[in-house]
């Protein structure tokens, strides 16, 4: 019997131990906010919402039709279906998709199959405006993380940059034909910084971190490459998604969006890194009202919508939300007027959205 006391004993000395500071993993800290404070609960956007950056999440009539219910119940009018695909694959969602025409509008990505070899563009704009008589509003999302764009399916262009002379005459096809491109350039900065005790977003930064020995351009060089393709392409509209991956220095952007009014950007998966720090953030969104776009990029649940307009128009402080954002900081509500939530949910979308 004793032996029996002195294994529960030692189980429950291993287990107070296994939560000390000085043992307990960091991917096993999960707090709680403690503040007995504000806690709101929004069930419906303040105005009608258009979401600017989403993906065919959908996989069934089942899960498409409560899809609809959700955004019907949050007020979201059209979600914008980022698919990254043309041929088959493309004409294909278009058929799902379809069955609700007013909810949804698909983009098209850029087949870049054979982009090494000669005469591979007019290929490329053959394929654009087929997708465009298929359907397709616009192109995106294309992607690069420093090895190239290589989102667009069925073929990555590895060491294909957006500012590559090959892709500047299917660029300007695109504002010829009225076809915005939502582009992902780089990660957000943790992700290229040494993983180690001085990250300041380490968890997240380690799931994707990117090994800059494999990358041919790094986090500036590809955030020039952008501001190259968007200075040569004056008639062609630009999103840089996820706030170009500048969350880390706004000031980037900044620059961008003042000298070239070609730009948007939207704001999607981006709110555990911005929610951190609240006052600045709403001082840029009111200085840059006029040219950003909702967006999401998070799935299709209930509750990641209640999660995301909590952080833009609720005051709320201090809270946490691990299964959407695994960093170890609170999430701050923005508190953003009414004036500014109108241009951003919808408002700012319907100009480019109605060329």
């Amino acid at each position: 019997m004793k032996s029996i006391y002195c294994v529960i004993a030692l189980f429950i000395y291993q287990q107070s131990l296994a939560q000390s500071p000085d043992s307990l993993l960091l991917k096993d800290y999960q707090p709680y906010s403690i503040y007995n404070i504000q806690k709101t609960t929004i069930h419906q956007a303040q105005w009608p919402v258009i979401d600017m950056h989403s993906h065919p999440y959908a996989t069934s009539q089942k899960e498409l039709d409560e899809w609809v219910t959700v955004m019907d119940q949050f007020g979201i009018k059209k979600t914008i279906i980022l698919t990254m695909t043309t041929g088959q694959e493309f004409d294909s969602l278009v058929d799902v998709y379809s069955k609700y025409p007013d909810h949804f509008e698909l983009w098209c990505g850029i087949d870049y199959t054979g982009y090494e070899k000669e005469g591979w563009t007019n290929h490329a704009i053959t394929e654009l405006e087929r997708c465009y008589s298929k359907g397709a509003k616009g192109v995106g999302e294309l992607g690069d993380k420093g090895h190239g764009l290589i989102y667009s399916k069925p073929t990555p262009a590895y060491n294909l940059h957006i500012n590559d002379i090959r892709l500047q005459p299917l660029i300007r096809r695109c504002g010829e034909l009225g076809m915005p491109i939502n582009i992902h350039v780089a990660e957000p900065k943790w992700m290229y910084e040494a993983m180690d005790s001085h990250n300041d977003g380490l968890m997240n930064g380690y799931k994707w971190r990117i090994d800059t020995t494999q990358t041919s351009l790094n986090h500036s060089q590809l955030i020039q490459s952008l501001e190259e393709a968007i200075s040569k392409n004056p008639k062609t509209t630009f999103i840089a998604c996820h706030f170009a991956n500048c969350s880390y220095d706004l000031s980037i952007l900044s620059k961008i969006l003042d000298n070239h009014r070609n730009l948007y950007a939207d704001i999607s998966a981006r709110f555990g890194e911005t929610a951190s720090i609240p006052r600045h953030m709403l001082a840029f969104y009111n200085k840059y009202q006029n040219r950003l776009l909702f967006g999401t990029d998070m799935g299709s649940e209930k509750e990641m919508y209640e999660l995301v307009f909590r952080i833009l128009e609720s005051d709320d402080e201090h809270f946490y939300n691990p299964y959407y954002f695994n960093y170890h900081w609170p999430l701050h509500g923005f508190g953003l007027s009414k004036k500014v939530l109108k241009k951003l949910y919808y408002e700012n979308a319907q100009k480019l959205l109605s060329h």
